[in-house]
This record gives C-alpha cells, structure tokens and sequence, in this order.
C-alpha cells in the first residue's frame, strides 16, 4: 500500500504543478477533473489503512477501565523531506512538497523561515511526526517578497529572486558542480509528460 500511496502522491504533486503553469481553460479543467480524482484515491488510501489499523486494537474487557487521558503528543520524531519538485518563473522558484495531510495542520505548524540563500521548512505534528526539509541556494533571494502557501497535501514555498528575468539552471552549489546528481536539471520535461499522458491514457496519469 505504501508504494500505491507514494506514487499517487507523485501524480497528484505533478498534476499540481502543471495547474500552476497552465492558462489554458479547456487543460486547465482536464487537470482539475484530474487533481479530484487523485484526492479522492489518496483519500480512499488513507481511510482503508486507519479502518485497518483499528480493527487491530484489542477491545477492552468488561471490567477493565480505559487509560486516562494524557495530552496529545505534539511530535515523535523529525523525518528529513528529500522528495521535491521544483519550477521557476520570471521572479520566483516554486518548490512542491507533497505531505498528506499537511492542509489539515495548524498554521503556527508550519513554517517557513527564509534568509538570503536558504529556506528551512518545518511541518510540526503531522501524524505524530515532524517533517523538515532545509535548502541552501546557489544565488540570493529577496526574503521579504518569499513565502509559502499550503494546499490540500501539498506545501508551496515560493522564492523571489533577487535578480529578475533570470532563469536558474541549478538550485544549489552542489547541483552546479555535479549536474548529473541534480535533481531536476529539467523540471518541465515531467510537467510535459504528464500532459500527454493525460491525453493518451484519459483516465489515468
């Protein structure tokens, strides 16, 4: 189930991604038809593991009392996201970092802090974990005009370039160094994919 899981996250996190570029109405309605029906897969996914779960609590006997009620545990332990996408525009870069569930967090768990050439995001308490996911840029970044924005599974961290009209062909100064390691040297060719796929397979991504 957690390979099914995994790679309707992907589907739906390209799908999303390709919503963001598109301004055509006729795709832009193929995707959102598209982006519901991935939602409701990854939300059938979730509930069929809980109703799953539960079945294998042990029912408490007659005579035996529940345990008291503790406060909710915020966070067990910090999982690092290595699983990202990423575009660019004329002034932002646009990272996609799909966490299930992440829509239904608290704001005040989940942030964002931005300096010159990094951001460190950090998602709290999200199905008893932490996720965090810091990255260190090739070239500055105005921190004001940077922010993030939280859709349904998905964190949207949006970076302003300082330098304007510019495209970026590596994210850090490792990429930039090893190019073959990088890891989107194109990240329209998966957003185009997807698109075709679209086409050719129409129910399926």
């Amino acid at each position: 189930m957690a390979s099914a899981l995994d790679k309707l996250q992907n589907d739906l996190e390209e799908v999303n991604m390709l919503l963001e570029k598109t301004s055509r109405k006729r795709v832009r309605d193929a995707l959102t038809a598209k982006q519901k029906q991935k939602q409701n897969k990854i939300e059938t996914e979730i509930k069929n593991k809980m109703q799953q779960k539960s079945r294998k609590k042990p029912e408490l006997l007659g005579n035996e009392k529940p345990a008291s009620v503790c406060a909710p545990i915020t966070t067990g332990y910090t999982v690092k996201i290595s699983n990202y996408r990423w575009d660019q525009s004329d002034k932002f870069l646009k990272f996609y970092i799909t966490l299930m569930g992440v829509h239904q967090v608290t704001t005040e768990n989940v942030q964002v802090p931005f300096t010159e050439r990094s951001f460190d995001l950090l998602v709290k308490n999200l199905n008893g974990k932490s996720y965090s996911m810091i990255m260190n840029l090739l070239k500055p970044m105005s921190v004001e005009g940077s922010s993030k924005k939280v859709k349904t599974h998905t964190v949207l961290i949006l970076c302003r370039k300082k330098a304007e009209n510019t495209r970026w062909e590596y994210l850090t100064k490792v990429e930039k160094e090893k190019p073959s390691e990088a890891i989107e040297t194109d990240p329209s060719e998966g957003l185009m994919n997807v698109l075709k796929k679209i086409y050719e397979d129409g129910d399926e991504i």
